[in-house]
């Protein structure tokens, strides 16, 4: 329990701090962000700055900060460490400078900012890379709440049956202005989810035979799984997620003012990490060991296991948080997916988004590709998903060293975001190389090929800094 309270304190800590220090060196100004100056009445809409905060947790957690989480627990309390330092000095500075550059770039999407800052074929490959992972994790994101729903109802109504509902409200919730559904129900399901993180930690306090176990570097994972790079890509949005480069434009036009950044960004990173870090101790605090925690997710599932868990602690109430958690909060991530992606290819194509014809042009087909791509095993799913949105973390950063050093600021300064990009760049590579999904190459090889890589883009870092 104390290592789990430390691990709580330093996450507010590393706001308060380390969240000033990153504000600083990008330096908020008074201009006019493009809520204000182009208010287009559909993506472009002024918000409040606490109604910001909870979209923007709502639409980069979904059940990521609690699925990542019970899997990541599986290699034991070492994941504390991860959630932790990778929020404050990974996510956190992630998603605070896709959001702030993106607001200085009239809502930009990530890949016309990687265009803008890393050049023509950054553009292409990332518009390409960035709509395929929107569509993965929309797709991740309706298979999930689907296998619960229909777990829930009577068996007329099959999984197919509520896909196929959840998709018909994707296309309500991506095609229409912003402030109109998301703007009003989604600062709510933010502080349910908000509820049902404390709900667990009550949960775990009032009960004596739940222990949070305390830190130990040891892999504790019963398959043997190597914490590095497995550990890091399993955990995802709990830390840091190239997803959240996705989602931060779509407040990035709702911002009122630059100086609500650090809350709307980097503090809601940091709250996704408490979420996160609570599930991932009550994970293992409910089962007692690694070993039962990886076989109830092997055989009740993800949502299963959330369901079980927040059920036998909280009772009735904490089986309807439970079905909010795992059914409402990744629809309402699953649809800020695919209207991200719909911003992107109207960028790509020019089309404007006033109209709702134009709207629907893009919407339809994307929604049609992820109703098919709903046919595929959800695991493999998540393990392509993962990976995809490391590496799209990984890509973020180096746009974000791109944009410090474009802009003049001094090398040190500039490390906030190259040195987090090379640890992810080490991390990318080297899953990829080893996974199941990519390679299945040993460590040996993985190990030293994913290092160098890493090395190798730092250099050239280093170079293009000296050299501006």
């Amino acid at each position: 329990m104390i290592s789990f309270i430390l691990a709580l304190v330093v996450l507010v800590v590393g706001y308060v701090i380390y969240g000033r220090l990153v504000d600083g060196i990008f330096g908020p100004d008074d201009r006019k962000t493009p809520a204000i100056e182009i208010n287009d009445g559909v993506d472009c809409i002024p918000m409040k700055t606490w109604k910001a905060v909870l979209i923007q947790l709502l639409n980069i957690a979904g059940t990521g900060p609690i699925f990542g989480a019970l899997m990541g627990a599986c290699f034991g309390p070492v994941v504390f460490l991860w959630i932790v330092f990778g929020a404050i000095l990974g996510g956190g500075v992630h998603d605070f400078m896709c959001g702030m550059i993106s607001e200085r770039n009239k809502g930009a999407s990530i890949a016309e900012l990687s265009g803008i800052y890393l050049g023509k074929p950054a553009l292409y490959l990332m518009r390409a890379f960035s709509v395929l992972l929107l569509l993965l994790t929309g797709t991740v994101f309706v298979t999930s709440p689907a296998a619960l729903i229909a777990r829930l109802t009577p068996d007329t109504l099959s999984n197919g049956f509520w896909i196929i509902v959840i998709l018909l409200y994707y296309i309500l919730a991506t095609l229409i202005p912003i402030d109109k559904l998301i703007g009003r129900i989604y600062p709510v399901f933010g502080v349910i989810l908000i509820v049902m993180a404390i709900s667990i930690v009550g949960g775990i306090l009032f009960h004596s035979q739940y222990n949070i176990p305390e830190l130990t570097l040891a892999n504790l994972h019963p398959d043997n799984l190597p914490i590095w790079p497995f550990m890091f890509v399993t955990v995802a949005c709990g830390a840091i997620s190239g997803f959240h480069a996705t989602q931060s434009p779509l407040m990035s036009k709702c911002i009122m003012s630059e100086h609500d950044g650090r809350k709307v960004f980097y503090g809601a990173m940091i709250l996704e990490s408490v979420i996160a870090l609570v599930w991932a101790a009550g994970g293992v605090a409910f089962y007692g060991t690694t070993q039962l925690l990886s076989e109830a997710i092997s055989s009740l599932g993800q949502s299963g296991t959330v369901y079980e868990i927040s059920r036998t602690m909280l009772g009735s109430v904490g089986g309807v948080l439970a079905v909010i958690g795992v059914v409402v909060c990744p629809i309402t991530s699953g649809d800020t997916a695919f209207r991200s992606a719909r911003l992107i290819l109207a960028e790509w194509t020019g089309l404007d988004q006033k109209h709702i014809k134009n709207r629907l042009i893009i919407t339809i087909p994307l929604l049609l590709i992820g109703a098919i791509l709903t046919q595929l095993d959800f695991n493999v799913l998540w393990r392509y998903f993962s990976w995809s949105n490391q590496t799209l973390a990984m890509i973020s950063l180096w746009v974000a060293t791109a944009y410090l050093l474009d802009r003049g600021t001094k090398l040190y300064k500039t490390l906030v975001t190259a040195l987090p990009a090379t640890f992810m760049s080490a991390v990318s590579m080297t899953y990829i190389l080893m996974a199941k999904e990519g390679l299945g190459l040993i460590a040996g090889i993985a190990y030293p090929v994913g290092i160098i890589f890493a090395a190798i883009l730092f250099c050239f870092y280093l170079y293009k800094a000296l050299n501006r």
